[in-house]
């Protein structure tokens, strides 16, 4: 018997899919390839400037050039339809498509609205819907599903839809240079990626409550035990009140602050929690449980 070991990469994995008699249940393994790490930047790629690497992306041809190229981004935005979505998904409403993806570029990290999306590309729902679901499949934006536990008063049914880079998002904003309010919702994006590289997608969620509080990430561990991530600049910024509410239907876990520079992690108590305050290299896959 022949055996043989074939990794595919990019589209050539949905490309090769449809190629295959069966499903490879049990043979395959997929690897999420996702853009530089902010953990990564500074070895091997001697980047140690955060706002760059929020700016420019993590694709490493954009990230080591002295100045961001709106060309490239368009050109590959171009490619991107060209080669997978029409290709592959058979898209053939090239302008609706691409609206669609720059408005979820524009509204990266927010909640989806299928109504406001149908009327602002004028598009059906079932087609944004199908159009949002090749995007996700094609792995160019990430739907997060709001975390439950199957109490009341919780957000239960809108994802919401992170763009795979941050280089696209500035783009598609208009961004030529990172200000101090555009700072966070970037770092939320990286923040993300470090977890999808350490956990599977389906245990990484957000939690909302009906009241409004929320928490940017949660990470199911084993039964039980949910860790939770609230993504900062200033640590001391962190939302006591969404984790308090967390905690009382969800007592067990850790609850981090995830900052961007720190050279050691370090415990701080707020609101009678415990938060453990460290960067990305910092999010370890073993879990565990606060006092």
């Amino acid at each position: 018997m022949l055996w043989l070991r074939i990794l595919a990469t990019g589209s050539s994995t949905l490309a090769a899919t449809g190629k295959f008699r069966d499903s490879l249940t049990g043979r395959k393994r997929a690897i999420y390839l996702c853009p530089v790490l902010w953990e990564e930047c500074e070895e091997p790629f001697g980047i140690a400037d955060l706002d760059r690497r929020r700016l420019h992306g993590g694709l490493p041809e954009s990230l080591l050039r002295r100045r961001k190229s709106p060309h490239a981004f368009a050109e590959w935005i171009d490619s991107f339809y060209a080669r997978d979505i029409l290709e592959l998904f058979s898209v053939r409403n090239r302008q609706g498509f691409l609206s669609l993806f720059r408005l979820l570029l524009r509204w990266s990290a927010g909640q989806v609205d299928y109504s406001r999306l149908s009327r602002l590309t004028e598009l059906s729902r079932p087609t944004v819907k199908s159009y949002l679901e090749a995007l996700e499949i094609a792995h160019a934006v990430h739907l997060l599903r709001p975390f439950r536990g199957g109490g009341g008063g919780e957000i239960v049914s809108r994802p919401k839809c992170y763009a795979f880079d941050t280089g696209f998002v500035t783009f598609e904003k208009g961004w030529t240079r990172i200000r101090e309010d555009d700072r966070g919702l970037l770092w939320e994006h990286l923040v993300l990626d470090s977890l999808r590289f350490r956990h599977l997608d389906e245990n990484i969620f957000y939690w909302r409550d009906k009241a409004g509080r929320e928490i940017d990430f949660v990470v199911r561990r084993q039964e039980g035990v949910v860790d939770t991530f609230e993504c900062r600049i200033d640590p001391d910024e962190v939302d006591v009140r969404a984790v308090r509410a967390f905690r009382s239907r969800y007592p067990r876990g850790r609850d981090y602050v995830v900052v961007p520079v720190v050279k050691r992690p370090y415990r701080i108590r707020r609101g009678g929690r415990e938060f453990l305050v460290g960067g990305t290299d910092g999010l370890t896959e073993d879990g565990g449980e606060t006092r």
